[in-house]
């Protein structure tokens, strides 16, 4: 019998993709389920599903599975920048201490930076990022805002300190994250956050703004997080098809 090798997997899987075999938005079967189906080692089937995750076709969450993203691989460079599953394992790394929650009307000068219109109603909640081994040099500042009709999520926040807010909308309201945007630049430490973050005002940061949109691509959450310099590096891997 001829040894089933991952990159039939991949070609097997993908052409069952493709013709609605496997819907978008349905999960495939489970490593173990597709190891007994293409009677191979679970390495070779993750290494399959790696591949496919690599080709835009499916996204893998852990305690979930492998959600068909795609019929059709993405053409030229494809970024995978940080995935959901990276961002709760950021979550898991560090401790999150919540400072202030209140509902505020943004202003322009905060509309530019969450991108949303002036005069809006959000609810913030404010908190700190601080490695478990250094509490006295915070990994960043963080301003979480979402609708205020979600504010009955605030307590599960605060109890639970690792857990994304995103997830709890998700399994409390049903509004999934279909994309999240991120956009990064190079900032200085403003003035009322130099106590907290323990630098001096006006010191350099990187601010990365998140922005969660559901599946008609309308905003829900947006986090604003300023990291000092030296206390987070931010990598991204740029993939590109050989086709």
């Amino acid at each position: 019998m001829k040894k089933v090798t991952y990159p039939m997997v991949v070609k097997d899987l993908t052409a069952a993709i493709a013709c609605g075999k496997h819907p978008v938005g349905s999960l495939l079967p489970t490593e173990l389920e597709l190891s007994a189906l293409y009677g191979t080692s679970r390495h070779t089937i993750r290494a399959a599903l790696q591949e496919l995750q690599q080709l835009g076709l499916v996204s893998r969450t852990k305690n979930v599975g492998t959600r068909v993203e795609a019929r059709e691989r993405a053409e030229g460079f494809q970024q995978t920048l940080a995935s959901l599953d990276g961002l709760v394992q950021f979550g898991k790394a560090h401790v999150r201490e919540v400072q202030h929650v209140e509902e505020i009307v943004v202003d322009l000068e905060l509309a530019r930076t969450l991108g949303c219109p002036g005069g809006t109603r959000w609810l913030r909640i404010s908190s700190l990022r601080l490695p478990a081994e250094d509490l006295e040099h915070p990994v960043g500042w963080t301003d979480v805002y979402v609708e205020p009709a979600y504010a009955e999520a605030v307590p599960i926040v605060q109890a639970s300190p690792q857990t994304l807010l995103s997830n709890i909308i998700e399994e409390r309201f049903g509004r999934r994250i279909a994309q999240i945007r991120q956009e990064v630049d190079a900032v200085s430490v403003p003035g009322h956050l130099a106590v907290p973050l323990n630098v001096e005002p006006g010191s350099p940061a990187l601010q990365i703004v998140r922005t969660y949109l559901d599946a008609s691509r309308r905003a829900f959450e947006i986090s604003v997080t300023v990291h000092p310099a030296g206390r987070f590096t931010l990598s991204m891997l740029l993939n590109r098809n050989t086709e």
